[in-house]
């Protein structure tokens, strides 16, 4: 915890994502828990949408513009943008300005909102300074690094940092625990075969650790690994970070996708 006087704290946009409040609202609780545990005030606009990732991986500039103008309009009013994802964090932070890049009336502005955006782990460490967490989780785990969260917003030491002070958590670290997981967003529907075959040799690094849960920071890759695990029959349990660092571990896991 880090105290700070109600009336001096930053006010936190916090983009929760689509996946998030479709598929996991718990991880965005979670993220609001810890974020108001660093000493900041937290905000969720109602209006928020989707980022436009999607849109901009598939060549769609037009869409995944006004995308980016709705969410710069909506979220550049407070101190700091939090996000519990790597990807959606990334397309925030470096592919909006590449969006907007010889905009007259907009690049300027989009650098400026870039520029408060953080990771959710990354920006309790980095910004907030915090060093450990409140929370007990009872077993071992292993961590995997989403692409985007390690090789665009340099997220890794972060999350490793804060779980080391979970009472009774043990990390295991898996070989290869930078190697991607087949998600890719759009990558693996339009290349499902490929996708299977990188997944599937993911899940045999998890499970060699033999530990009891699967934690990340991106719920994409998360859905992924634990659709994969549930279909070998894994007693893996599969968790955003998020989860465990606020001690909110009492909904089911992540299900994952597939059949």
């Amino acid at each position: 915890m880090i105290p700070e006087n109600q009336s001096t704290r930053p006010r936190v946009g916090l983009f929760a994502t689509c996946l998030v409040d479709l598929f996991r609202p718990s991880v965005g609780f979670s993220a609001a828990k810890l974020i108001e545990d660093a000493g900041c005030e937290v905000h969720v606009p109602m209006a928020q949408t989707c980022c436009g990732q999607p849109a901009y991986n598939s060549g769609d500039r037009k869409d995944a513009r006004d995308l980016a103008i709705q969410v710069i309009e909506l979220f550049e009013g407070y101190d700091y943008v939090v996000v519990p994802s790597g990807s959606c964090g990334a397309m925030l932070k470096h592919h909006y300005p590449e969006i907007f890049k010889g905009d007259v009336k907009w690049e300027e502005r989009c650098r400026r909102f870039s520029d408060k955006v953080f990771e959710l782990v990354s920006f309790l460490t980095d910004i907030r300074g915090m060093t450990c967490v409140e929370a007990r989780l009872s077993g071992s785990v292993t961590y995997h690094d989403s692409c985007s969260g390690l090789r665009e917003l340099g997220v890794q030491k972060q999350p490793r940092k804060l779980l080391a002070s979970v009472e009774g958590l043990e990390l295991k670290e898996m070989a290869g625990s930078d190697v991607c997981c087949g998600f890719g967003g759009t990558f693996c529907v339009k290349y499902s075969d490929i996708s299977g075959t990188i997944v599937g040799k993911k899940t045999a690094t998890i499970e060699a650790t033999g530990a009891d849960m699967l934690l990340a920071g991106d719920m994409g890759c998360l859905m992924n690994m634990a659709g994969k695990l549930k279909r070998e029959g894994s007693k893996v349990e599969v968790r955003h970070v998020a989860e465990v660092l606020a001690g909110m571990t009492d909904t089911a896991p992540i299900a994952g996708t597939g059949k």
